[in-house]
């Protein structure tokens, strides 16, 4: 069984981080709905589901994406680069430590797991205000001796690479081009979004399903032509917060 760590919503999330987007309000209830909504669907698609408990003093808690990279071997705890989310690593370590070996980042590498995107052995991470080279060679460090490539990737448009690309199989994308290299992913095939959609790239590959915000229809359109099955999960508070379906979960195999 696959196991999916998540953490509850902070009554603090409307004090989240912002960069790229402008604050408007956030409903703190209907964030909690939403996240609940999506915490039941992957216990119901037979995920183990972890539920960490928020921390009133980390607006970010729930975006446990962040914290960690996790592949088969070990768990690798970040160094967030926005200052204020580094107390969020702790409880996500101690849930982490019952199934991977840690391995910790220490400054000056600061990274953020929403811009790390594994395509099989290869994690391409992107180069962003958040994740600088130092993390990217950190995590280079931590999982060559596993085997894995790590490659740096330029991201210009939106907060992290998985803003911008996210993964519909191990050898094919959805991306936003206008947002990072895509030169890149030259060996992977690319399915564009919608022009009129530029935020639509991140989705989540649960089992044979594709979650997805139902915000973007013409992408998804595009999705199912090319013969996904496509979940709609509302998650629009959240995006409020520059953050999206990747973002709530860190999900590996047992």
């Amino acid at each position: 069984m696959d196991i999916a760590i998540t953490r509850e919503v902070s009554p603090a999330i409307t004090r989240c981080e912002l960069t790229h987007l402008d604050r408007v309000p956030i409903d703190p209830a209907r964030a909690v709905a939403q996240h609940d909504d999506y915490c039941r669907r992957l216990a119901a698609s037979g995920l183990e589901v972890v539920r960490l408990p928020a921390d009133p003093e980390c607006p970010d808690c729930c975006f446990v994406e962040d914290v960690a990279v996790v592949v088969d071997e070990v768990a690798v705890i970040t160094m967030p680069g926005a200052p204020s989310r580094r107390a969020e690593t702790p409880p996500v370590a101690g849930a982490l430590e019952r199934h991977r070996p840690l391995v910790r980042m220490q400054l000056p590498a600061t990274l953020d797991g929403g811009d790390v995107l594994q395509l099989g052995r290869r994690l391409f991470v992107g180069r962003t205000l958040r994740t600088n080279a130092e993390g990217i060679d950190a995590l280079r460090q931590a999982l060559a001796p596993f085997g894995y490539s790590v490659a740096p990737v330029e991201v210009t448009g939106c907060l992290h690479l998985k803003s911008a690309v996210t993964a519909l199989d191990e050898g094919t994308v959805l991306a936003n081009r206008e947002w990072f290299d895509a030169s890149a992913l030259r060996s992977f095939e690319i399915a564009d979004v919608d022009p009129s959609e530029p935020g639509a790239a991140n989705v989540l590959r649960i089992r044979e399903a594709v979650w997805a915000h139902p915000g973007n229809p013409r992408t998804l359109e595009r999705l199912e032509r090319l013969g996904h099955r496509i979940v709609p999960v509302d998650i629009s508070e959240f995006i409020k917060a520059e953050a999206a379906l990747t973002c709530k979960s860190l999900i590996f195999r047992r």
